[in-house]
């Protein structure tokens, strides 16, 4: 049986390194300890039951410490910063011919109407939204793009 266990705890962490998901390395632990049973000269049901225990409670234990750990956290981007901002209409923004420019964040910007009218050069508009490399954006009254 101690070939098996050798067997069983190498295919499964060959399965581990093959997932990207904390999928096998429980039961590959279970198996490590079965292992050691077996060099112990237990009985095969003694074996069986340390596998099951083993990877039953290190599942239980280490699984979530594991994910919290390896959670993956949306990070915001430096284009993030300009959502909600107030900018100034550098190139008059037409959807149908598919023109318009806004500076924010003191950068040039490509951009689009939320609404689809034009809003001319000029004009003061808050940043609704990002798609691609365009900045989605809503007209505002001139008191709130002047700060008055």
């Amino acid at each position: 049986m101690i070939f098996f266990w050798i067997a069983a705890t190498v295919a499964l962490i060959a399965l581990e390194a093959a997932t990207v998901g904390l999928v096998s390395i429980w039961f590959a632990i279970g198996a490590a300890a079965a292992l050691i049973a077996a060099a112990l000269n237990a009985r095969f049901w003694v074996q069986i039951v340390v596998f099951i225990g083993v990877s039953g409670v290190v599942l239980a234990i280490l699984r979530p410490v594991a994910r919290r750990l390896l959670k993956v956290r949306p990070r915001p981007t430096n284009a993030d910063k300009v959502l909600g901002t107030i900018c100034a209409v550098t190139e008059d923004i037409d959807n149908i011919t598919g023109t318009g420019a806004v500076s924010a964040a003191g950068k040039e910007w490509t951009a689009r109407s939320l609404t689809g009218v034009n809003i001319p050069a000029g004009e003061y508009v808050r940043v609704t939204s990002i798609q691609g490399v365009k900045l989605i954006v809503e007209k505002v009254p001139a008191a709130a793009g002047t700060g008055a």
